[in-house]
C-alpha cells in the first residue's frame, strides 16, 4: 500500500490547475507572466517529489527549499496577474492554495533544519 504524501499530492494538484489557468491565459494572448507561472508551479512538486528520493536530510532541505522558493516565486506570478488583470478574472483560489503550501512547505523546512 503506497504511504500518502500530503504535501506531494498538493503540489500536484495545484499544479494542474496551473496548467488549466495557463491554457486560459494563453487564449487570452498572455504569454510572458504566464509562463513564468507555469514554470514556478509546476516546480514546486517537481523539487518535492526530487526530496522524496533524497540521500541525506541536508539533500532533503536543500530540495524542500527550493520547493518553498518555487512557491513563493508562483504566489509573486498570481498576485501581479491579480493585481494588474492583465486578463480578467478571480485568481483568489489560486492564491489561497499557494499560500498553503507555503505555509506547509516553511514548515517541512524548519523542521528539517532542525534535524
Amino acid at each position: 500500500m503506497k504511504n500518502e504524501n500530503i504535501v506531494l499530492d498538493k503540489s500536484f494538484n495545484f499544479a494542474l490547475s496551473i496548467i488549466g489557468l495557463y491554457k486560459v491565459l494563453i487564449k487570452h494572448k498572455e504569454y510572458v507572466l504566464s509562463k513564468q507561472l507555469l514554470r514556478s508551479a509546476t516546480s514546486i512538486g517537481a523539487n518535492i517529489e526530487e526530496a522524496t528520493a533524497a540521500s541525506s536530510k541536508k539533500d532533503f532541505a536543500h530540495k524542500m527549499t527550493i520547493s518553498s522558493k518555487e512557491a513563493r516565486e508562483t504566489r509573486y506570478w498570481l498576485k501581479l496577474l491579480d493585481k494588474s488583470q492583465i486578463v480578467q478574472m478571480d485568481y483568489s483560489s489560486y492564491i489561497h492554495n499557494v499560500n498553503e503550501l507555503v505555509k506547509i512547505l516553511t514548515a517541512i523546512v524548519k523542521t528539517s533544519q532542525k534535524m
